[in-house]
């Protein structure tokens, strides 16, 4: 439990919660990481957590609720405030090329997600099957940075080093391709022999190349 004391105290008053409560959150939280959403019981949860299944349904009338009585908070008080935070260090400084600021994005957010893990997986696991989910993270992340990168990518598109597409187009290519670099990294073979390095120059290079304008 000490491993996620940090997130309860972070995302949620303490103060209005039970010593159970606590313990039903942190169950919940390692038990939709390491497993899904749909594959989690509440039995098995209520199991983790040292409670009955009936103390489960007495703060959550269902295990929907659950997850959004999760998610809900860490989007709003956790990812929202240290994502746009930590992320407009990178977006609002203007490096001379756009191969140095690929380079920082990718190392910053490679920092933050290794220190975040599983509450990104919950988030990258439930967000397209739950709408709900995704209109949180439009609303507490997305819309926040969107414009920043627009106006970022189109910078780089002046300076002749992005080729001139929609910056929308640009962003969605660049996003894609790192996020498809953490997500195999992180997600579906962590147990694999990486050479993190190696790997994040290839997806630099990568990108430079696809969307140089030469």
């Amino acid at each position: 439990m000490e491993e996620h004391d940090t997130w309860i105290t972070e995302i949620f008053n303490e103060e209005e919660l039970t010593e159970k409560q606590k313990k039903i959150l942190v169950a919940a939280i390692e038990s939709f990481s390491e497993k899904g959403y749909a594959a989690t019981s509440t039995s098995e949860i209520a199991k983790k957590a040292g409670v009955a299944e009936g103390t489960i349904f007495r703060h959550y009338k269902t295990k929907k609720e659950l997850l959004l009585g999760i998610v809900a908070p860490m989007m709003a008080k956790l990812l929202a405030p240290f994502v746009i935070k930590d992320l407009y260090k990178v977006l609002d400084t203007k490096y001379d090329h756009f191969e140095d600021f690929l380079r920082a994005m990718i190392e910053n957010r490679k920092a933050f997600l290794k220190d975040n893990l599983p509450v990104f997986k919950i988030l990258i696991q439930e967000i397209p099957f739950h709408p709900e989910l995704k209109e949180q993270f439009k609303e507490h992340i997305a819309s926040k940075v969107f414009d920043r990168y627009i106006k970022l990518t189109e910078h780089y598109q002046e300076k002749g080093q992005v080729i001139t597409i929609p910056p929308q187009r640009v962003i969605r290519m660049t996003i894609t391709t790192i996020a498809g670099y953490f997500f195999a990294r992180y997600l579906l073979f962590p147990e694999l022999d990486w050479n993190d390095e190696e790997e994040i120059e290839q997806t630099i290079q990568f990108l430079i190349k696809g969307l140089s304008p030469e």
